[in-house]
């Protein structure tokens, strides 16, 4: 762990500040906890534990969900999810809402609208009136940003509503967040 934070806090300039950041951090974290901040592995990019949290977020957002006086991420499974539980509580999940839905464009649906941010932008009406309609029933006040990824079979076109947005406030990635949300439902498909 200190040498990835040290690597790209000191030799890494596109993300230099962030880094540096990361490493008092991550000095802070060992401080408070009681590791050995020479003894911790993590990720290439500094990242720890089962939910492979960054410093800032192991100190901001995990919890001690075993209820056992001590958070630790590293080795104690409950704790882990539970802190993922809270990160994701903390970035706005609702709920029993849905995460994404499937969308069929029409022959003249507008393109353009396709993944220009991460944050829902238009509301399912909006979306519904260039040309996309949802597989499901959705509010049409629901807020939604529209995704065209690739699939097995080609192009496919998903709206992602709060909860996939929430999902990227974990990592930043559309592509990230949709292989999450299918392994986790091919979880529940097979009964495990």
């Amino acid at each position: 762990m200190i040498d990835s934070l040290t690597t790209l806090a000191f030799d890494y300039p596109p993300r230099q500040t962030f880094f540096k950041k990361e490493l008092v951090n991550y000095l802070l974290l060992a401080r408070d906890v009681g590791f050995d901040p020479l003894t911790v592995k993590g990720s290439y990019a500094g990242a720890m534990g089962y939910g492979q949290f960054m410093p800032s977020s192991y100190r901001q957002y995990a919890v001690d969900f075993a209820n056992d006086g001590v958070i630790d991420i590293i080795n104690n499974p409950v704790d882990a999810i539970g802190s993922v539980a809270n990160y994701l509580s903390v970035h706005g999940w609702r709920a029993n809402e849905p995460i994404v839905v499937e969308a069929t464009p029409h022959e003249e649906a507008d393109a353009s609208l396709a993944n220009q941010q991460l944050k829902p932008k238009h509301t399912v009406a909006e979306l519904r009136g260039a040309g996309y309609l949802p597989a499901d029933t959705l509010d049409d006040a629901a807020m939604a940003s529209l995704m065209a990824l690739q699939g097995d079979e080609g192009l496919e076109y998903w709206l992602g509503l709060q909860n996939f947005y929430v999902i990227t406030r974990y990592n930043h990635s559309r592509l990230y967040a949709m292989a999450v949300l299918q392994l986790s439902e091919s979880f529940n498909s097979n009964g495990n």
